[in-house]
């Protein structure tokens, strides 16, 4: 990390003090790893002197793992192409939905109100919707479900 701070630009500083986790990658066997391949966790603290750091997770050694950052135009992006990725899965468009946001997105975030659900209904249509802000979501990553910080968790209904 300390290699790799000065290489980053003035904007991926900022992202890196105000928001930066670690991924664990949960298929090793893959050749490339993208978006999606990673299981992030919060970066609890770092120790300068032993180059320690703590995360919300174990990792074994030889595990995969890289750095990663909150943004808002990065959260944004992967809500849009997630929920188009669902929605061309399926034949019918959703009847209803509901949304469990992290209380650490919202106006923390986005820099406006009602951006999880907006994203929703521009995507899905003006469907009802409900849901609430927490601290904790469940959702899928590698095809296995795992409680998650800083997401959106969306539950589609078909009628």
């Amino acid at each position: 990390m300390q290699e790799l701070w000065p290489t980053l630009s003035a904007e991926e500083q900022h992202l890196f003090q105000q928001g930066l986790h670690i991924g664990r990658v949960l298929n090793e066997y893959q050749g490339d790893f993208l978006r999606g391949d990673f299981l992030v966790r919060n970066v609890l603290a770092l120790e300068r002197e032993t180059g320690a750091l703590a995360i919300t997770d174990r990792v074994r050694v030889g595990q995969t793992v890289q750095f990663h950052v909150r943004d808002a135009a990065t959260a944004d992006e992967d809500l849009h192409a997630l929920l188009r990725l669902d929605m061309n899965a399926h034949d019918r468009k959703p009847s209803g939905a509901l949304l469990f946001s992290c209380n650490g997105r919202g106006t923390h975030l986005f820099s406006g109100p009602h951006h999880d659900a907006s994203v929703l209904r521009a995507e899905a249509g003006d469907i009802p919707l409900a849901g609430f802000f927490a601290q904790g979501e469940l959702g899928p990553v590698g095809g296995q479900n795992f409680i998650h910080g800083f997401t959106a968790s969306v539950a589609l209904f078909e009628e």
